[in-house]
């Protein structure tokens, strides 16, 4: 029997670009709005989530999306970043190193193993793509997502700051070298 859950990539079209906009905006909400200022949040919603920014992104030839439908519904997505220079020094080359800058499931699909599905997606569009490595930021703050990727063997490499509104905050970077590279 197959699974109702379908991970697919996205294509860079306006409809794609909406859901992206409202998932990410809510997803976003959802998960950090308690944690920090209203004022904060909503500077960083205007900045980030929008159907013209998400389409933006989903043209942009180095961002890969990966998509996670229930049914219809679009229930999660991550967003993905070839040849990323995030932990690296400078004069250090970034190719080969796949970022993953958004994860993104929704509140009520969370614990259901659908980020779970995303990740092994992600990993294996990474093995596809022949990267050395998979590197990530996460709010140091944000202890559910941390477990949750070092169940998959990130391990942090560093740390860098990131912008919420006016609050400069520290997202820690983490690592997941690929097995013979």
């Amino acid at each position: 029997m197959s699974s109702p859950l379908r991970i697919s990539l996205a294509k860079a079209n306006a409809a794609t670009a909406a859901q992206l906009a409202d998932l990410g905006r809510q997803t976003f909400q959802d998960t950090f709005a308690a944690n920090n200022a209203p004022a904060d949040m909503a500077a960083y919603l205007a900045e980030n989530f929008g159907p013209d920014i998400q389409l933006a992104e989903l043209q942009d030839r180095e961002n890969t999306f990966l998509l996670a439908h229930m049914q219809a519904e679009l229930v999660g997505y991550a967003k993905l970043r070839d040849n990323s220079a995030l932990g690296l020094t400078d004069g250090q080359h970034p190719a080969g190193r796949l970022e993953i800058e958004r994860l993104y499931v929704r509140d009520d699909w969370q614990g259901t193993g659908l980020g779970a599905a995303l990740m092994r997606g992600i990993l294996a569009l990474a093995e596809q793509l022949h990267c050395t490595a998979v590197v990530l930021g996460v709010w140091e703050k944000n202890d559910k997502a941390r477990a949750f990727y070092q169940r998959f063997g990130f391990r942090e490499i560093g740390q860098h700051e990131f912008r919420l509104g006016q609050d400069v905050q520290t997202d820690l970077i983490l690592r997941k070298g690929l097995a013979g590279r």
